[in-house]
């Protein structure tokens, strides 16, 4: 990619709020050498690390990197043998440290909803060497600002508690000095040091007085820094601990860089990890500034941005514009008044293209595609040089002649008043011979003009499309709005009329200019209306069409409920009707019992009525039983099997029309639903079941009658074998709660009274889960940790009902 257009479109700049959020010497370096990529599988990747940092963002505050210093010349010391200093060995500490956390970090959202949305940064973290072993010996050997700590070694801690002993001592001898006959002697009742010896400011003519040794005197003479000679000998042996001291840090210094120096590679790649993922925090935060969207990348260079505001504007005063190119069109020529936005339109989309290629999020209201550009060309702004006495055209020009040497199917190209600054109609004829040029070369363009023979170019040639920006002539100031296929109308003398001038004038001007220039112009404003009409047009279909999928929605609602409504009927006609025939089988029974003893009792043969036919009259009064089962009840079947829902059951929230799983239902009768990565509570009417999760259940429900005898005899023979315990370290979190839930179940059906869940302590996130289930459980009375000694706050006992 050239380095003008990146200086035309302002693409430093861009860069420039991207340092801003960078706290490593290696991410700053990254952002310095970003460029725009042309290779498609470089674009995308690059994008799903910013999708994956932008969610990090949002749901976890970023990815937690400290500032880091520059450890590459510490580690290129290690390779030689040389020792590093406590300052530079903690500035490698802090690089271990941050290593440590951010492999953690990851891990632990493995475990978690957000771990399965992110693409590509998990598997760089997986590259993060953890030396474990030596950042904990550094970590306890120096502290965060450089200094070594006494537990560095057994000997430093000695040496440096004899030190404090002996200063002990000092200070007291020398404070004694300081009171009582011995203060008169002193110009002030004070101890100091000098040359890391304790000393008294003597008058001079008491010097005498203390016998010793002098290290320094005042500027005038008078007072004289004393060591008294009874303490001497202390801050002698001082001086010698204290040189032992420097010894012995020494010592651990070379240690520890002794220990360091077989991983300098290992440190090497995590302190590149590290200033990526800090690149990857800067791009999700600039992308959150801006208000930014990931764009879709496309291939055949089709580019659609929808609702597009230029990034380095604000974009709660920019005006956002829809603009498309390369999809049945190659070329796109912007007419209109000055200062209505044109230059910043062709900008928007240069910039925004070129933030794409680098990896960036582009500043769109709507889901929008861009293309994939091995070169981008921009002439734009007063291109006129002093230094090679080149006018403005001039310049223009030669700028145009380089760009076409290099411009192929591969490249765009932005123009912004082609042709302007000379004749003009040598400068409308020279630039349609221009984008000619580039239509014969296969180069996308996009030019702004104000020659009217270019709205004409734009009808004539094949994929050029007219685009304008709107002027409102009413208040006289342009709505910089972006219109695609119609070119800009020629408004100067609807203004100049607006502005005062009388109709002689006026109407001269109008007799002055051409017919084929008015015949346009009308063209212009038949074009302009009836783009109006038919987007008012539209926006009334929209709406009718939205009303109409409401009361169609309001319909089949109820439909639904009449149908069950209808049901509910004949089931309690059918359970009514049933009822009768069952008294009145009664009664028939009691008389085929009374005809049976009378014949037996008679002995008679001659009965009207055989057994048979009273079996075949009581069969007729069995057939007039109406069945009121479910099973052949289908609306009451369908009704009753929608609301059979459980933990882990497919639904749809038929309020967002959106899937979603099962994951606990709440005492007040609502449902926790997971959608995605998020998790809201629903109300049951507000849930019905996929048809894919009935049919399982189903299914599910046939097997389970064929084992039902196996089944209650293991679960009944379960019940007297319930630990009293539930383990659920190293279980996922949602796993884990399924797991508890499914446990409560057994113990309560086993009469037991206390339980124990061990959650182990980790991150604390299945503990407070854990804690948060059970608060809200009605089978729970109540709940506590458990004793210091047996797990603390690792293990949680819970009372049951």
């Amino acid at each position: 990619m050239n380095t003008k257009v990146l200086e035309t479109l302002e693409y430093d700049k861009i860069k420039a709020q991207l340092g801003a959020f960078l706290s490593t010497p290696v991410g700053r370096k990254e952002a310095d050498n970003l460029t725009p990529e042309t290779n498609v599988e470089t674009i995308n990747y690059w994008l799903r690390e910013t999708a994956d940092g932008v969610l990090i963002d949002r749901l976890k505050g970023g990815i937690p990197l400290t500032k880091l210093a520059d450890v590459t010349p510490h580690l290129k010391r290690l390779n030689i043998g040389a020792s590093l200093s406590a300052t530079e060995l903690s500035e490698i500490s802090a690089v271990l440290r941050n290593t440590s956390k951010i492999a953690s970090f990851f891990e632990q959202m493995n475990d978690e909803i957000i771990g399965e949305s992110l693409l590509v940064l998990p598997a760089q973290a997986q590259n993060l060497s953890v030396l474990s072993d030596v950042t904990q010996k550094i970590q306890i050997a120096i502290d965060e600002t450089g200094r070594i700590n006494d537990e560095a070694s057994f000997d430093l801690k000695a040496i440096r508690g004899k030190i404090v002993g002996n200063e002990q001592a000092v200070k007291n001898k020398m404070q004694a000095y300081t009171r009582g006959k011995s203060a008169q002697y002193l110009s002030d009742p004070l101890v100091t040091i000098r040359g890391d010896r304790y000393v008294l400011p003597v008058k001079a003519e008491y010097r005498s007085q203390f016998g010793g040794v002098v290290h320094d005197q005042s500027q005038t003479g008078q007072t004289l820094y004393i060591e008294p000679q009874a303490v001497v000998e202390i801050n002698n042996k001082l001086s010698e601990l204290r040189v032992k001291e420097q010894v012995e840090e020494q010592r651990v210094l070379q240690d520890l860089s002794a220990a360091l120096e077989p991983f300098t590679s290992e440190i090497s790649q995590n302190v590149n990890i590290l200033g990526h993922f800090d690149f990857v925090n800067a791009k999700a935060r600039l992308a959150a500034r801006l208000d930014a969207m990931q764009p879709i990348v496309n291939t055949n260079n089709h580019v659609d941005l929808q609702q597009a505001w230029h990034p380095l504007l604000d974009k709660h005063i920019a005006v956002s514009n829809d603009i498309a190119l390369g999809d049945g069109y190659k070329a796109i020529i912007i007419t209109g008044p000055n200062t209505g936005g044109k230059t910043i339109t062709i900008k928007t989309l240069g910039l925004l293209q070129l933030m794409a290629q680098s990896g960036l999020f582009i500043t769109t209201k709507r889901p929008s595609t861009v293309g994939v550009f091995h070169e981008i060309f921009a002439d734009i702004g007063d291109e006129q040089s002093i230094e090679q006495n080149l006018s403005t055209f001039s310049s223009h020009m030669a700028n145009i002649v380089s760009m076409i040497d290099n411009i192929d199917d591969k490249s765009l190209v932005i123009f912004d008043e082609l042709g302007a600054g000379t004749d003009p109609a040598e400068g409308a004829a020279l630039a349609i011979a221009i984008l000619d040029k580039v239509a014969s070369l296969g180069g996308y363009v996009i030019a702004t003009t104000h020659y009217p023979e270019l709205k004409l170019y734009g009808y004539n040639r094949p994929e050029t499309l007219n685009a304008s920006m709107v002027f409102d002539v009413e208040t006289l100031q342009p709505t910089y709005q972006f219109l695609m296929g119609v070119p800009g109308q020629s408004n100067a003398l609807a203004i100049a009329k607006r502005l005062g001038f009388g109709e002689d004038v006026i109407g001269a001007a109008t007799a002055l200019t051409t017919e084929s220039d008015q015949d346009l112009n009308n063209m212009i404003v038949d074009l302009v209306s009836q783009r109006d009409a038919v987007k008012k047009n539209n926006m009334t279909l929209e709406t009718r069409l939205k009303s109409l999928e409401e009361q169609s929605e309001k319909l089949s609602e109820q439909q639904r409920k009449l149908e069950k409504e209808r049901a509910q009927v004949v089931l309690d006609a059918k359970n009514e009707a049933n009822h009768i025939v069952a008294s009145t089988k009664k009664q028939a029974e009691q008389l085929i019992t009374e005809i049976r003893k009378e014949r037996l009792n008679s002995g008679s043969q001659n009965s009207h009525l055989s057994e048979q036919e009273l079996q075949s009259k009581k069969k007729q009064l069995d057939q007039l039983r109406q069945n009121d089962s479910l099973e052949k009840n289908k609306i009451l079947q369908k009704a009753k099997r929608a609301k059979m829902l459980a933990v882990g059951d497919e639904i749809v929230v038929q309020s967002y029309n959106q899937q979603g799983i099962l994951v606990k239902q709440h005492s007040n009768g609502q449902w926790e639903v997971e959608m995605g990565i998020l998790k809201m509570l629903v109300d049951e009417d507000d849930i019905i079941k996929t048809e894919a999760t009935a049919k399982a259940q189903q299914s599910k429900k046939k097997q389970k009658r064929k084992k039902i005898v196996n089944t209650n005899v293991v679960v009944g023979s379960s019940r007297g074998t319930v630990n009293a315990s539930l383990d659920l370290r190293g279980v996922r979190y949602e796993s884990a709660l399924s797991e508890l839930d499914r446990y409560l179940d057994t113990a309560v059906l086993a009469n037991l009274g206390t339980v124990e869940i061990i959650h182990g302590k980790g991150t604390g996130a299945l503990r407070k889960g854990v804690t948060e289930f059970l608060r809200s459980d009605r089978r729970v009375k109540s709940f506590r940790f458990a004793n210091a000694n047996a797990g603390g706050d690792g293990a949680t006992i819970a009372e049951l009902s």
